[in-house]
């Protein structure tokens, strides 16, 4: 059974740290030499909430190397897709997950769960299972590609208390309009980490990146 007021403290202390960081970057790591260094690029430029996503054979390793070797970072992990992978980031004492969905499976395993858990939906019926299990804070995927910013606005009108981390399609140029809506706590996006300056060490223009993203006005 649920213990109701523990996931509504877990929501949050989730907002708070989402509302804190502002933008979270959305991390593919193909290397694993490259996972330290990515990090404290990110970190350096001000941005210490990471989503690590778990869509190679080293990003697990690659996220215990940031939580041990960067202690400023706060490292999640990403395409968290059934229990297997919400036990994986349980075992690293990862403080977060999110998931591009969420089957019913999923999301009974996420409410039993000790990590703060943040569902994939796209539709309202989606959202509303997600709230159904205690889960106020979702991430909306794929962004614009669902429907951008007006649908973002519909939906906040049948569920004034659900709030939203869109991911998918946000950069650089859209990302304050999206940070600027009311029921937005934070929003995803791949731009600040180029695959190509992660191949080529441009650990630099990932730090310019990263601040520039935290110069954004938000609400």
């Amino acid at each position: 059974m649920t213990d109701h007021s523990t996931s509504a403290a877990r929501q949050e202390s989730l907002a708070r740290l989402f509302s804190a960081a502002k933008v979270v970057p959305v991390i593919t790591i193909d290397r694993i030499e490259d996972a330290v260094p990515l990090a404290r690029s990110l970190v350096a430029g001000g941005i210490r909430v990471l989503e690590i996503t778990l869509r190679t054979s080293v990003a697990l390793e690659a996220a215990k190397a940031i939580i041990a070797e960067v202690p400023d970072a706060i490292v999640g992990l990403g395409t968290v897709l059934d229990g297997a992978d919400l036990a994986r980031a349980a075992s690293i004492d990862a403080k977060f997950a999110l998931s591009p969905g969420a089957t019913p499976e999923l999301l009974q395993a996420a409410s039993r769960s000790h990590i703060p858990f943040v569902p994939g939906i796209a539709t309202a019926s989606e959202l509303m299972a997600a709230l159904a299990h205690g889960f106020e804070i979702v991430k909306f995927f794929p962004a614009q590609q669902a429907g951008g910013i007006s649908a973002l606005r519909a939906l906040g009108g049948p569920f004034p208390h659900a709030r939203f981390c869109p991911t998918g399609g946000i950069s650089v140029t859209n990302a304050a309009e999206w940070l600027s809506e009311r029921n937005v706590v934070a929003v995803g996006g791949s731009w600040l980490c180029p695959a190509a300056d992660i191949r080529a060490g441009n650990w630099d223009s990932i730090t310019a990146r990263a601040r520039q993203a935290m110069e954004m006005p938000a609400r």
